[in-house]
């Protein structure tokens, strides 16, 4: 059984949903404190061949809140500029009638945290890719927020009967193998495929939001560049 965990993030890059592909179960790590300035309320899409944020504006975020805890601003303030911004950014895109109505609806869902909000950009577009992750929040199920670190990670892993613990590169600085080990969880890591796919005629901007790949790339072809290698 593969797990992963991360927190959610909204319509995060590529390498995320290569992540979750990967994954049997994947954990949105939603009870640990809120960063400012991160990609939890914010990502980046091409317009006019640069990348700009899209960002959804929260009430009184702070790093003292847990991540499910902050609230996001009523949607009359920022849904209707926020949807132009990415029309105006992809009116032109091959994809962008069904992209932009699967945005509309996934922005428009009854939720009123950033926690669930951002995780629910994350199971939609893998609804639409036809992904069969499990997916699950922290703050709902482990009861283990005393944890902290490695030690919380193994302990769901634990809870969960992982037999492989995925994460992406930079948690190679902070999990060590032989922890792991002791408790019969094999640690690996994928290496993101940040491949080129044509922007409109524009110099590649690799890593941008899911969103621009969709933009430009059918489900099929989405698909295919969701698999990756896994390293031990």
């Amino acid at each position: 059984m593969k797990l992963a965990i991360m927190q959610p993030y909204l319509f995060p890059y590529i390498g995320y949903f290569q992540l979750a592909a990967a994954a049997d179960k994947f954990v949105f790590y939603d009870d640990v404190n809120f960063i400012k300035n991160g990609w939890i309320n914010r990502n980046r899409v091409l317009l006019n061949g640069e990348a700009r944020y899209i960002t959804i504006p929260l009430a009184g975020a702070s790093p003292s809140l847990k991540i499910n805890e902050v609230l996001i601003e009523p949607r009359d303030r920022w849904l209707r500029k926020l949807l132009e911004s990415i029309r105006h950014a992809y009116r032109k895109a091959p994809h962008y009638a069904r992209i932009s109505e699967l945005i509309g609806e996934i922005l428009s869902a009854p939720v009123e945290h950033i926690a669930m909000l951002a995780s629910h950009t994350v199971v939609e577009v893998c609804n639409y890719l036809e992904l069969e992750t499990e997916f699950v929040a922290s703050s709902a199920q482990y009861g283990n927020e005393q944890l902290r670190g490695a030690s919380r990670v193994i302990d769901i892993c634990a809870m969960e009967k992982a037999d492989l613990y995925l994460n992406l590169p930079g948690g190679r600085a902070l999990y060590d193998a032989d922890t792991f080990a002791a408790r019969g969880i094999e640690l690996a890591f994928i290496e993101p495929n940040l491949r080129a796919y044509e922007q409109s005629g524009a110099a590649f901007q690799p890593a941008l939001s899911i969103l621009d790949v969709l933009m430009f790339n059918t489900r099929d072809r989405v698909r295919d560049m969701l698999a990756v290698e896994v390293i031990a």
